[in-house]
């Protein structure tokens, strides 16, 4: 084999599973490129807490050996990719970003949708920076170091997922996997500026992942390009008897469908509260994407703000019966800032979660009632540019908030519900990028990637990687 001299350390998802299937490159020539790129930027970023160089090695030869003897290479052959650390490796503790989890014995086997990736060709290369037990939004991590925005180091990655953001971003690799429970993969994807797709509640499995807040928890991929999210989402998708809250259907593949257009998508903006309470640049992100696509309509998503705020409740309550034990047991071993707000949701009132959830079910039913008359609404992804790291307060509207309580604040209203999201990187003038939600009926992740789609065509939105070396 003779191998091209493209740098397929910085090269996209598809374009390494075409070369490596039609044999232009080895599997291994590329997960050699991709460790040495780690090795020389990842000390810049921060978005690795562990690289598992033997077995990706060894993962990259079985790709190669498989070609060699004629089998079918997979979407994914050679695709380097990493996990953010609550989803199991096998031979790691899981940490969830913290340092309590440490302890555990190492993961017997990787987690399931890191067995479908790999099943697929993809190579797993390790596994990723969060903040601690994903209860966060800002990429800041007290045990591991924060991970740091590739295209400014001073600022925030966002979170939980941030060192899955911040690994796209610095062309690391081109696919990894985060989790989303009340922004956590469209936070940092707008902060990196870079791709991610929240699918449908019960769409992924999450087998094999650390959990947060079962009611609310998604797993997903984020990636460089729409058609790296197609061809991931594809290939993890299908029923998994080991996660009760996973779907029955059967798997949906967006990929045939990615490139069909807008044709008679009804597109929408949304408006209230999602047209209010973030800096002008936020909603002018919106606006760009808006004129791309032809949408003119304004539809208000009801009692909006009322859902944030029933999400909160939910995620505290839930977050801490999980660590109950862990905070009467090991309190001083969690970062304050955590620790507080989980004995917080140890602290309320029973009735208050019940209220909360009683309200879920009409607002599920109210949100459904939109989708009879649009397919897609469009929406900020935060409120702002990614914050210095650090920071603890900004200003929205006129009023000083704390940061890690309100960078979801465009989020939380939809995970709510378990609707399906691409989240869409747009670049205005004046710095750091900025994010858009393409947000969809429940099971229409092709709706929401297909628009996507189109944005990027169209060149509004894109996914750079950051220039460090």
């Amino acid at each position: 084999m003779v191998e091209q001299s493209t740098d397929w350390s910085r090269a996209d998802a598809a374009s390494i599973a075409a070369g490596v299937a039609e044999g232009r490159v080895r599997a291994r020539s590329v997960i050699e490129a991709t460790l040495a790129r780690i090795g020389r930027v990842d000390p810049a970023v921060n978005a690795f807490t562990d690289v598992t160089a033997a077995h990706a090695l060894a993962a990259a030869d079985a790709v190669d050996a498989r070609r060699a003897a004629g089998a079918a290479s997979g979407p994914l052959a050679g695709v380097p990719f990493a996990v953010k650390n609550l989803i199991d490796c096998a031979g790691l503790p899981t940490r969830a970003g913290s340092t309590i989890n440490r302890e555990r014995a190492p993961a017997a086997r990787d987690g399931a949708l890191v067995r479908r990736l790999e099943a697929a060709g993809a190579v797993l290369v390790g596994a990723l920076n969060m903040g601690e037990y994903a209860y966060d939004f800002t990429g800041e991590n007290v045990h591991d170091g924060d991970s740091r925005n590739p295209h400014a180091a001073g600022h925030m990655t966002g979170g939980s997922s941030g060192g899955s953001g911040a690994a796209i971003a610095a062309g690391l690799v081109p696919l990894t996997l985060g989790s989303d429970t009340n922004g956590s993969i469209r936070v940092p994807s707008a902060f990196c500026g870079c791709f991610g797709l929240k699918p449908t509640y019960g769409r992924l499995t999450r087998a094999g992942s650390f959990p947060f807040v079962n009611s609310l928890d998604h797993l997903g991929p984020m990636a460089r390009s729409v058609t790296d999210l197609a061809l991931a989402y594809d290939a993890m998708q299908g029923p998994d008897p080991d996660d009760a809250a996973a779907t029955a259907r059967a798997a949906e593949p967006v990929l045939p469908g990615l490139d069909s257009g807008l044709g008679d998508l009804r597109i929408a903006v949304a408006g209230g509260y999602f047209a209010r309470g973030g800096d002008p640049e936020a909603f002018a992100a919106v606006q760009v994407a808006a004129r791309a696509l032809a949408a003119t309509r304004v539809v208000e998503i009801p009692e909006a703000a009322r859902a944030r705020a029933a999400a909160y409740l939910i995620t505290a309550a839930e977050g801490a019966a999980l660590h109950l034990d862990r905070l009467r047991t090991r309190p001083e071993d969690f970062d304050p800032a955590v620790r507080d707000r989980l004995i917080a949701g140890a602290m309320l009132p029973a009735p208050f979660v019940e209220r909360a959830q009683r309200f879920r079910r009409w607002y599920r039913g109210a949100v459904a009632d939109l989708f009879a008359d649009v397919d897609v609404i469009l929406a900020p992804s935060t409120p702002c540019r990614a914050p210095p790291r650090g920071q603890t307060h900004f200003t929205l509207d006129g009023v000083s908030l704390p940061v890690r309580a309100n960078i979801g604040v465009f989020t939380q209203p939809i995970s709510f519900i378990g609707l399906p999201v691409a989240a869409v990187p747009v670049w205005l003038e004046g710095g750091l990028p900025l994010g858009v939600q393409v947000i969809a009926a429940p099971w229409r992740e092709d709706v929401a990637l297909r628009v996507a789609r189109v944005l990027e065509r169209l060149g509004i939105v894109r996914a750079p990687i950051a220039e460090l070396t």
